[in-house]
Formats: C-alpha cells, structure tokens, sequence
C-alpha cells in the first residue's frame, strides 16, 4: 500500500524543550521515530520530517532524513501536515500518517493500520486508532482521551470526560476484555490530503476549544473519521524528563537499533 508519513517535530515543548533533538543512546530522538517509519517498508521517499526548527533540520541532513521547514505559528499538527503536502505537491487522493515525532517506540505495524483503515474505508477522511480501557481511574482521567464510536467503527464523538456515561454505575463486568463500551483514544491519524487541507482551513470548532481535542473540528465539520480496533495501547511518548529516562532504559534492554 502508496502512503506518505509525516513527523512533525517541533523544537518548543513546555514541559521538554529541544524534545526531538534529545540523546537517546547515542541518537537524536527524532532519529528512533524515523527508524520506526522506515520499518514500515514504505520507503525513504514517503517519509518526510516536518520542522519549525533549523537545528532539527540540520541534524535531520546529517542522517541523510528528508526533512521540511514549516511554519512556527501553526495551533494544531493538522496545519503543519497540510503545508508539508503543499509543500511536496501531493494529491488530493494521497494518503498521509502523522506520526509523533516523540513516539521512538511506536510499533510500525500501528503507523500501517492506521493508512490501511482509511485505505479501505473510501468514504472516510481521517482514520485514527482506539483500544478498550479496563480502569475505572483512566475513564475518569481527563487525560485518557475517550472516544464512541458506532457499530461501522465511525467515530461518533472524542472527550476528555468519561463517554459514554455509566448513569448507574459502573459495573465490573464491562470493565474486561475487548467488549467494554470505553475506548481509548490513540493519537495516530491517516488523512486522505483532501481532507487534510479541508480540515485546516476551518476555523476551530466551539467544542474543540473546549476539550482542546482538534479531532473535533473535523467531525464538527461532518468530516467522517473512521476508527480501527487495537487490543492494547502502545508505550507512552515522550513528554517529560522522567519519560526519556524511561525510553532510554527501554530501548537500552530491548536492544532496539541505536
């Protein structure tokens, strides 16, 4: 399957400034994301780092990585993505990933599964990725993203409030196995370059400022968001001191290319 990957990395970070230029045993962070693209055998000419920052750029010749400088006033990774198509003159028909470019540990089979759903899914814009959430604390947790989603897989609706809501109560037998009605939002997207450029040119949606979830422009849009079924969620990224001390230990045990 033809499909471009994007990693967005920026240098300005709240809580990890210089994140994707971070020494992960002996290589930059954005490297290890780069490598977890290449394993997806889509080859070096569909995948393109996207950067605000020279330094990144520059690290990013070094390894011999296709890198693009972008903008730094973009609000959301969906506007970064949009330039970069322009950019590399793609079709309105291409498929793109976003990938992370703080997720060194994401499994490629992921990064793939996300462009085949949209690939098989033609009436979709936006594909993304959902697992079953078996912690009452994570469905309560604002940062556990929750989506619903309907019986095709089409995303319904994203929040950081625990949906759907378990009016009396929640019981211990739907907090098991693939069958629990929560779902777990992972954050990798497909778009078909039609609806990458759509979505980027609206305005933010009213509740999209609220849950500060951009996924909700498109759907507020009418935009269809179709979501594949993973049975657990990958590693966490990078957001933190202590997560790159933790990715380090990581892939210094697995002995992941370095």
């Amino acid at each position: 399957m033809n499909y471009k990957i994007v990693i967005p990395s920026r240098f300005g970070s709240s809580r990890l400034p210089g994140k994707p230029l971070k020494d992960i045993n002996g290589k930059p962070m954005v490297w290890h994301v780069y490598q977890r693209a290449l394993e997806t055998n889509i080859g070096v000419q569909n995948i393109v780092v996207a950067t605000d920052h020279q330094g990144i750029f520059d690290v990013c010749t070094q390894f011999g990585i296709q890198a693009v400088m972008t903008r730094e006033d973009h609000e959301s990774g969906t506007d970064r993505l949009a330039e970069v198509a322009d950019i590399m003159g793609w079709g309105d028909d291409d498929l793109v990933v976003n990938l992370q470019g703080d997720e060194p540990l994401i499994p490629p089979e992921l990064i793939a599964l996300a462009a085949k759903t949209l690939s098989d899914s033609p009436l979709a814009g936006i594909a993304t990725l959902g697992c079953p959430i078996n912690d009452e604390a994570d469905i309560n947790d604002a940062n556990c993203v929750k989506l619903v989603a309907d019986h095709s897989g089409r995303a319904m609706y994203f929040s950081r409030a625990a949906i759907p809501f378990a009016r009396d109560g929640f019981d211990a037998k739907f907090m098991t196995g693939k069958d629990t009605p929560w779902l777990r939002h992972i954050g990798m997207y497909a778009y078909r370059v039609s609806a990458l450029k759509k979505v980027a040119a609206m305005p933010m949606a009213m509740i999209e400022g609220l849950e500060k979830l951009e996924q909700l422009r498109a759907l507020w849009n009418g935009v269809h968001i179709q979501v594949a079924a993973i049975e657990s969620a990958p590693g966490h990224g990078v957001d933190t001191q202590a997560d790159l001390g933790r990715v380090r230990q990581l892939m210094s045990e697995m002995a992941i290319e370095s």
